[in-house]
């Protein structure tokens, strides 16, 4: 499996990225993480490895309302609050916002790192 991760290029960081934001939506931030944790120690460069994964499965959290465990409970307590916030207006910021900071901080661990 650490081979199949060479294959498909993890040690590109911008392909780590996208990879890591990818599965943080599908299963959560964390469980990402601890998926990709065999892998990191046999890329080229570890260190910076753990550092994109890091920001991205955090800024990942930020793409949709099920991103993440705490947009659910914002979300949860300002319908209880009155104020409902939909899947479709939490995309609406979620998107841009995602893709804005997931672009800048990859390319920071790129070319800045």
């Amino acid at each position: 499996m650490i081979a199949a991760a060479k294959n498909i290029g993890l040690d590109d960081v911008w392909r780590l990225s996208g990879f890591t934001a990818v599965l943080s939506n599908i299963m959560s931030n964390v469980p990402a993480v601890l998926a990709l944790r065999p892998f990191i120690p046999g890329l080229e460069n570890p260190e910076r490895a753990w550092l994109v994964v890091a920001m991205s499965s955090t800024l990942a959290g930020n793409f949709t309302l099920l991103g993440s465990v705490a947009n659910l409970i914002v979300a949860e307590q300002a319908r209880a609050a009155g104020t409902p916030l939909s899947f479709g207006a939490f995309f609406k910021i979620g998107l841009p916002l995602t893709l804005i900071t997931l672009g800048m901080g990859t390319a920071w661990l790129a070319f800045g790192f």
